[in-house]
């Protein structure tokens, strides 16, 4: 998870909480941080040493081109952006480069939606 704040308060936070309780591997990807939730953290997805399923993306609109570089850098076959983040430019580019982009929603709404 991109952006994953170790400020139990902060939405990345509660999100990842959640998805770990479900049972998933949640990967903090912040720079400055050695650990959130358990999960050694890593400056960036190019620094991880394995391959991931889902890059999930808590960081303002300006920031997902670079991230979309990353993704299809690591060969990450889905990005996704969540609810409130939007950039269609940084989306195309993904798509054309063969990514699943998931954009403008939350990934903790939609799996209690379509889980539970």
């Amino acid at each position: 998870m991109v952006g994953l704040s170790p400020q139990p308060r902060r939405p990345s936070h509660g999100v990842a909480r959640h998805m770990q309780q479900f049972g998933y591997r949640v990967v903090p990807v912040r720079p400055m941080v050695q650990e959130v939730l358990g999960e050694k953290a890593y400056s960036s997805l190019t620094e991880l040493p394995f391959p991931v399923d889902i890059v999930n993306v808590f960081r303002a609109a300006e920031h997902i081109p670079q991230l979309v570089e990353e993704c299809i850098q690591i060969e990450c076959p889905v990005i996704w952006i969540q609810q409130g983040i939007i950039h269609e430019q940084a989306a195309r580019r993904a798509n054309q480069a063969g990514l699943i982009v998931v954009m403008d929603r939350c990934i903790y709404r939609d799996y209690l939606e379509l889980m539970i």
